[in-house]
Parts: structure tokens; C-alpha cells; sequence
């Protein structure tokens, strides 16, 4: 079957890295996150530590969840994007796979079969799942809630050219509130063989 890509762009705690996985394993298909950030260690001759420590820009205990936020030294994080987009365009070459954030959509802009995703919810799910699933206070929840998204709608405008919101910038939009991360993934499943022109993308 002809290689495809699916990117992930989320809100943050909308459970995006959560749906990724699941359709990763519907799709029988690698997913890539924080293996990004091993190859982009690799590439630049850092650390684990400090490629994460970059791209995670706030100090909390809770920011190896928040994912590159377009903060600190602009000469850095410029460099970092370009990295990083080069590992993401060497991975869709190589094989089907779904990216998660990284403004990966924009990376893989030039890919025939992509399709770009976007998952939301509510404040008020997000704020929950901070604090059951992620297990933050709400004061830490309203305050992390409030920094990512102002460094994501950063980060989007800083790499994506024209950027103005991530609904268009997406093919699907896909409110996470209201299904369980299974019928998510299952929804875009449906939607990429839609898409592809395929019966199954399992076969």
C-alpha cells in the first residue's frame, strides 16, 4: 500500500498525544512524538535534556507535556524548528506514520497523501483532564491551560506562514469531549481512508 501521513495538532489537554497513540495502533503504524526529540538530540549533538528543556521554554513540573512553545532564544528555537522539520520530512519518506504538534501539517505540506487533524475541547474538559488524567491542581491546570496556548498560537505564527488559526490550517476538526479516544481515532481512521481512497487502511 502506498505510504500516507496523518498529522496532530491539539489543544493542549485535549488528549491529542492520547489519540495518536490509539490510532497509531488501529493503524498498525508508527506515531512520533518524543522520538523526535531523541533524533533531534542526535542531529544537533545535545542531550535529551536539553533538546527538551528548549523546546519546553516554561518551568513547571508538567512541561515535558506542553511540547515546543516557541519560547527563549529565537536563534535556538529557529534552528530547533529546522531540525526538526527535516527528521519530520525524513520520516514520511521513509514510511506511513502519524506526526503529533511540531506544525507538522506545515512540515509535510508538499506530501500527496497527508491529512491534517486537529483535536479541541472544551475549557472546561481540558481543565478536567488536567486534573484527573494529568494530575494538577486547578490552579496549576488554569495557569499551564492559559501559558500553552498563548506559546503554541506563538509558535504557529512564528513557522507557519498566513498562520491564522488551527481550524483552517486542518482538514478534520474533531472535538475529543464529546467521544472516547478510541471513536476518535476511529473517526479519523474512517476519514484518512476516505481521504486515500482505500476500503482499509488496516489491510
Amino acid at each position: 500500500m502506498e505510504k500516507y501521513a496523518i498529522t496532530i495538532s491539539r489543544q493542549f489537554a485535549s488528549m491529542g498525544r492520547t489519540i495518536a497513540q490509539e490510532l497509531a495502533e488501529q493503524l498498525h503504524i508508527e506515531f512520533l512524538d518524543r522520538d523526535i526529540v531523541d533524533e533531534t538530540a542526535k542531529r544537533m549533538n545535545a542531550t535529551v535534556r536539553q533538546i527538551s528543556k528548549e523546546e519546553e521554554g516554561i518551568s513547571s513540573k508538567f512541561s515535558y507535556r506542553m511540547y515546543p512553545l516557541g519560547l527563549g532564544v529565537p536563534a535556538v528555537k529557529d534552528e530547533l524548528f529546522k531540525v526538526q522539520q527535516s527528521i519530520i520530512q525524513d520520516f514520511a519518506k521513509k514510511e506511513s506514520c502519524i506526526i503529533v504538534g511540531r506544525c507538522g501539517g506545515y512540515c509535510l505540506r508538499n506530501e500527496e497523501r497527508l491529512l491534517k487533524v486537529y483535536i479541541y475541547a472544551s475549557y472546561d474538559v481540558r481543565l478536567k483532564n488536567c486534573t484527573k488524567r494529568l494530575g494538577m491542581t486547578e490552579k496549576e491546570a488554569v495557569k499551564t491551560i492559559s501559558e500553552v496556548d498563548k506559546a503554541r498560537e506563538v509558535y504557529h505564527k512564528r513557522y507557519i506562514p498566513g498562520f491564522q488559526n488551527a481550524t483552517l490550517d486542518s482538514d478534520i476538526c474533531i472535538n475529543s469531549g464529546a467521544y472516547s479516544a478510541k471513536e476518535v481515532a476511529t473517526l479519523i481512521r474512517k476519514a484518512a481512508e476516505a481521504k486515500f481512497g482505500v476500503e482499509s487502511l488496516t489491510e
